[in-house]
């Protein structure tokens, strides 16, 4: 989970939730802050659940987050982020 907050922060991309972008630091520390309250209630246990119950939507007015990266429309951010997963673990799958 941690490297793919990292992944969001360090992108360049931008964040959308509630109507308003924030750069990917901002983005990170918001996820964060939606994790480590998922994780002391015991929520989460994998990344999936993660992207699902933190990183797709506002918990507070349900409105879906957006991803918008440079020389890219605006995506669904569930969507960005099991891309972003699913590089992540294709680049650390131990070679055949």
């Amino acid at each position: 989970m941690e490297q793919l907050i990292d992944a969001l922060g360090g992108s360049g991309c931008e964040f959308e939730r509630n109507g308003r972008w924030y750069d990917g630091a901002r983005a990170a520390t918001h996820l964060r802050r939606k994790q480590a309250w998922l994780l002391e209630r015991d929520l989460i246990s994998s990344s999936e659940q993660f992207i699902e119950r933190a990183g797709t939507q506002s918990s507070m007015s349900g409105r879906a987050y957006q991803v918008r990266c440079p020389g890219r429309e605006a995506m669904p951010s569930a969507r960005w982020l099991n891309e972003a997963l699913e590089s992540l673990r294709a680049r650390t799958s131990p070679s055949r």
